[in-house]
This record gives C-alpha cells, structure tokens and sequence, in this order.
C-alpha cells in the first residue's frame, strides 16, 4: 500500500488547529505512524529518485510533526535539504511552487520551535531564504507566484518568516487573491487560502495555547438582529462605461425599503418596481452572495470585469480596514469600513445596510 503521508499530516494539522481535545494515546499512535510513513514514503527514493508520494506530501509530513512540536529525525530534513538543493521540486512546464513553500514552511517551523541544533538552523535558515527569493521571481504579472492555488502557499512563507511587510510581491499576491476568491471552492483550497486572509501561517497553530481558545468546532449563534422599525429610500444608480454601453447611466431610480434593509433586500425591491425593468443575478459563493449580472449586462472573469458597489460619490461599500491581529494583516474586515488601501472583494451584496437617502451606485468595472 503506499503511503497515507499527506493524509494523515493533513489530518494532524486540522486537529491542532481546532483545539481538539487531546486523546494523547490515540494522538500519540498517530504522529508514530506518521513518523513511519515518511520512513516508508522515502523507501521509494532509491527506485524512483523522489517519495512514494512526492515532496509536497513529505514536507507536509515534517510541518505537521513540527507543528505538534515532535522531533524529526535529522536524516528526514536533509532529505528535504537535498531535494531543494538540487531543484527537485520541479516538474515538466515549470517551478511546483506549492512543494517549495510547503517545505519552507516546514524549515521555519523547525528553526522557530528549536527543534534543531544550531548549524542545521543556519541551513534552513538559509534554504528558506533562497526559497522565497525565487518565489519572488515567480511571481506573474497578474501577482499569482505559480498559480492562483499555490499563491496562499507561498504568501504563508511570507508571513511566517516576517517578510510580508517589507516585501512589495506579497501586496502584489494579495491583490490577486482577493480578486480571484471565487476559485477557492473546495474545504482543501479554502484552508490553504483562509488563513493567509487573515494574516496567518499554519505555523501560528504551533504556538495557539487551547486553554485559551474557544471549542471552534461549536457553532456559534448570532445575536439577534434589533428590529428597526420605519422605511427608508435609497437612490439606486447602474452605471456602464463606454465602450461596453454605448448609454453610461442605464439606470437611476428611488427605491423605498424597510429600516435596516441589506442592500440585497434594495436590489429585489427594484425588481417589483416594474415600470422601470430591472434586473439582476447572483451566485452563491463561500463569501456569500456573489452580484454576478445587473440589467442583462454580466460579469465575467475572462473580461476581467466585476459589479462594483459603491455609495456616492466614489468609495467603495467593500473597502475595508486590514485586520490587525495576524502579522501581515488580513482581508478587510468590515464592508463598512472606508479604507483606501484595501482591495474591492466580490461579495457584501447581503451585508451592507444603507442608510435613509443614500445613493447607491453599481457600477460595470475593471479589475
């Protein structure tokens, strides 16, 4: 059978992230089969030149043992050590950007945690550096370093070593990602993803003190929203530039609502308002409701086009302060917030609540 490297590395870091309760026996079990599986992974080095597996599952194997603060055999990083030394993280067509981070990672964690001695410190110390010095000339023009999965990987390199700030190429990655959150549609993608929105590193899981946390595996309730009574009227604006529509204002109306109101709840409002024929579309995403079409005219990825949403004369509804708590920031935290240097992020359609006499514009653009 081959090996279960990845799985169960996976599966190690899930555990700690939630602040499971320990079982140490079972838990114990785990990391000693995960100890053998990256002894048996290797076993098929000596016929195939990599593991079993491959790279990526292998350093996923020592970062989720470094993460339990579990020593690893010296042997097993200078495989790693090797590997990267020699450029085997390559594959045909290019850089595997992901396997380079993934392994990054797993030489931060084990400098950070002083699970090693000094002189090999220096040596991971070192391969980090080279590491992400490449990812910097990976980097695309559309700020994806690889490609737009691999991108959360790299940027938590980013952010684990302390560089994120000082490093314009993680801004750059930032930007993309946030302009490109639909693509994470999958629970593996959005793990990758989720923590980099927030200014973390999946080694900042090693250093969570779980007394402390709460059981983030218990949903928690909302407080009820306070019933707010009265109507409000909201001026609703659709704009398109030239030289998609040839009329730049398709629509200019005043829209009556309920007092606290999403901005969801104005838009289907417009649509009862017959007279004046206005229409949209949205898609669900893990970000919420996601304006995809407004009066026949639709979004589109491959034109780099999105519905903005903005209150007049000019700001964003979807700026929004970086949050503050991870070392590198993180997405914008409120869609009420009025931050210049933030990205404009493709869901608030449902959170934003306008208030009596404001104009709302929505507005075809670019990105």
């Amino acid at each position: 059978e081959w090996p279960e490297t990845g799985r169960l590395a996976l599966y190690l870091l899930g555990l700690r992230a939630t602040c499971h309760p320990p079982d140490h026996g079972a838990q114990r079990s785990l990391v000693t089969w995960l100890k053998f599986y990256l002894e048996k992974d290797w076993a098929g080095s000596r016929h195939h030149g990599h593991p079993l597996t491959s790279h990526y599952q292998y350093g996923l194997g020592v970062l989720a043992l470094c993460v339990h603060r579990k020593r690893v055999r010296e042997e097993v990083i200078h495989r790693l050590l090797a590997a990267e030394h020699h450029g085997r993280f390559g594959h045909v067509g290019g850089n595997a950007t992901d396997t380079a981070a993934v392994v990054a990672l797993a030489f931060t964690c084990l400098e950070q945690q002083r699970l090693v001695g000094a002189r090999l410190a220096a040596k991971l110390r070192a391969a980090t550096r080279q590491a992400r010095g490449r990812m910097v000339e990976e980097q695309g023009p559309d700020g994806f370093i690889g490609n737009v999965y691999s991108t959360p990987w790299a940027m938590q390199v980013f952010i684990a070593t302390n560089s994120c700030r000082t490093q314009p190429a993680y801004g750059r990655a930032m930007a993309a990602l946030l302009e490109n959150l639909d693509a994470f549609t999958t629970t593996a993608t959005m793990a990758q993803a989720l923590p980099v929105l927030h200014g973390r590193s999946y080694l900042d899981i090693a250093s969570m003190h779980c007394q402390e946390e709460l059981d983030t595996l218990t949903p928690v309730s909302p407080e009820p929203r306070a019933e707010v009574l009265g109507n409000i009227t909201v001026r609703l604006v659709v704009e398109c530039p030239k030289p998609w529509c040839p009329q730049h204002q398709l629509y200019d109306q005043l829209v009556p609502a309920p007092a606290g109101a999403s901005l969801l709840d104005v838009l289907r409002v417009a649509t009862t308002l017959g007279s004046h024929n206005f229409t949209f579309e949205t898609r669900d995403t893990s970000q919420g409701p996601f304006l995809s079409q407004v009066m026949g005219l639709e979004a589109q990825q491959k034109k780099r086009s999105y519905w903005q949403l903005l209150t007049a004369p000019s700001t964003s509804l979807q700026m929004g302060e970086w949050w503050s708590q991870g070392r590198c920031g993180g997405v914008p935290s409120s869609p009420h917030s009025r931050s210049p240097t933030a990205v404009p992020l493709s869901a608030g359609v449902a959170d934003y609540r306008p208030g009596d006499g404001e104009t709302l514009i929505l507005r075809l653009s670019e990105w």
